[in-house]
């Protein structure tokens, strides 16, 4: 029979033998291997870094993790996070040369969560010939978009209509949020010819916001949380999708001209690959491109000389009555600057995620296969070293042509956003309006955060002054 003292004795060793081997690796630091990055490993379980990693910070600077790791172990080091072990790399050219050799040494690996959230046809998530395919159906919208003279003249009506509604304000605009309003409905117009008076609009709409909330919260799946709320969104307004092109689909003979037409006219996408394309466009046109108009408006209530010489160049445009078109559009020289400046300080994206598909050998480092990647470019954006003077908001960089090689703010290679110019047109088309109509100051305490996506402290509230 057993000593019960005996038996506990035996049952607490066994527990402190498994807890030697599990918070081993946080008690002591894993030595190297040959060719690895400089780094630590000590870590928690799991999340190892991650924490503090993803802890926020002004998107216009380092914050605390990086600006630490850089200055411990240099530009390129190693860690652990999100579950895995990790090279992190705020160095140009390991960054160029990570996306230049997507799918053949690296891959793109999303936490599962992310799969979860943005569902497992994503762009952002397949590969090879489905993720070649896909692209090549946003690509086609996004081309046909730029050149139609139809939605540029609908972006430009709308845009004044939204700028109009604000004359009459009396207390401070929610600026982040009439953003995101104006960029969402644009996409939900061009997309399927749901207009912005719709019910079902603002519907979509509600629940995109309940979906965004989830997409940048901890992904705990109890009832009640940002994250299963998310998920339940994405379900209703995949249903909602899904509804809609099967109903095109009975209709054709009443064809409306918009992508929902063109995608179901090919008959190269199957029902879910259409949602799924339909989603990440959506996606894409909510929080990237109101992203980028929120942070060009900030960036401009601090630099005057800068808005005065936009105002300038949108006065020469000014037109009695006649809506903007492609040719105002590429007419617009410092306004692209102004653009391309605030990608750079204000960084819409931190990183993206990418694993090694085989060991791969960089200058004196080797990224063993397995090993997550995580390429930054908010440090490459504000690295002295190729910038100079990089926390200062200076349009008059870009008259240099070698600027635009160090700043990639949508990405690159064959993952480099497809909607990139379209995102730049709208915001133009936007400002060419708004800086005409308004001055602004904004809450000296306000700012943009890395969230690790973009976010604002107060909602970007601007005083608006109207100009007469």
């Amino acid at each position: 029979m057993w000593d019960p003292f005996a038996l506990l004795f035996a049952l607490l060793f066994g527990f402190l033998i498994l807890m030697c081997k599990v918070f081993g690796m946080w008690i002591f630091k894993e030595k190297p291997k040959s060719g690895l990055p400089d780094g630590s490993m000590w870590h928690f379980p799991l999340i190892g870094e991650t924490l503090g990693f993803l802890k926020s910070h002004k998107s216009n600077s380092l914050g605390f993790f990086l600006q630490d790791h850089c200055s411990s172990y240099g530009n390129v080091f190693r860690s652990h996070l999100f579950g895995s072990p990790t090279v992190v790399s705020c160095d140009l050219e390991l960054y160029a040369f990570i996306l230049q050799n997507e799918e053949t040494l690296f891959g793109s690996s999303y936490p599962k969560p992310v799969h979860d959230i943005l569902g497992k046809l994503s762009m952002m998530l397949v590969s090879g010939s489905l993720h070649k395919k896909l692209r090549n159906v946003s690509l086609s919208f996004i081309n046909a978009s730029k050149s139609s003279p139809e939605f540029l003249s609908y972006v430009d009506s709308f845009s004044l209509s939204l700028i109009h509604s604000w004359t009459s304000l009396s207390t401070p605009l929610h600026f982040f949020k009439e953003a995101k309003k104006l960029t969402f409905y644009l996409m939900l117009k061009n997309l399927l010819s749901i207009e912005p008076d719709d019910p079902i609009a603002e519907n979509i709409l509600e629940e995109f916001l309940t979906f965004m909330k989830g997409f940048v919260s901890l992904p705990v799946y109890f009832p009640g949380t940002a994250y299963s709320k998310a998920l339940k969104a994405r379900r209703r307004i995949t249903s909602i999708l899904k509804d809609a092109t099967k109903k095109r689909e009975k209709m054709m003979k009443n064809a409306r001209g918009d992508f929902l037409d063109e995608v179901v006219q090919r008959d190269n996408l199957n029902d879910e690959e259409t949602v799924s394309v339909l989603m990440d466009l959506l996606f894409a046109g909510y929080e990237t491109t109101s992203g980028l108009m929120a942070l060009v408006v900030y960036f401009l209530a601090k630099a005057p000389s800068a808005l005065q010489k936009l105002r300038e160049e949108h006065q020469s445009l000014r037109k009695d009555g006649e809506s903007l078109n492609w040719e105002d559009y590429k007419k617009m020289e410092f306004t692209s600057h102004v653009i391309n400046e605030a990608l750079r300080c204000g960084n819409l994206v931190k990183f993206v995620h990418r694993k090694a598909l085989k060991d791969v050998k960089f200058k004196e480092y080797t990224i063993p296969a397995g090993w997550q990647v995580l390429p930054i470019m908010l440090a490459t954006h504000l690295d002295p070293k190729l910038h100079q003077s990089p926390l200062e908001f200076n349009p008059w960089r870009w008259t240099d042509p070698t600027t635009n090689r160090k700043v990639t703010p949508f990405g690159g290679g064959v993952r480099i956003c497809p909607g990139a110019e379209l995102g730049k047109l709208e915001t133009a088309f936007f400002l060419h309006h708004f800086i005409l109509n308004f001055r602004w100051k904004i809450n000296e305490e306000d700012a943009p955060m890395s969230c690790p996506y973009l976010d604002f402290k107060g909602g970007l509230l601007l005083e608006l002054e109207q100009i007469k």
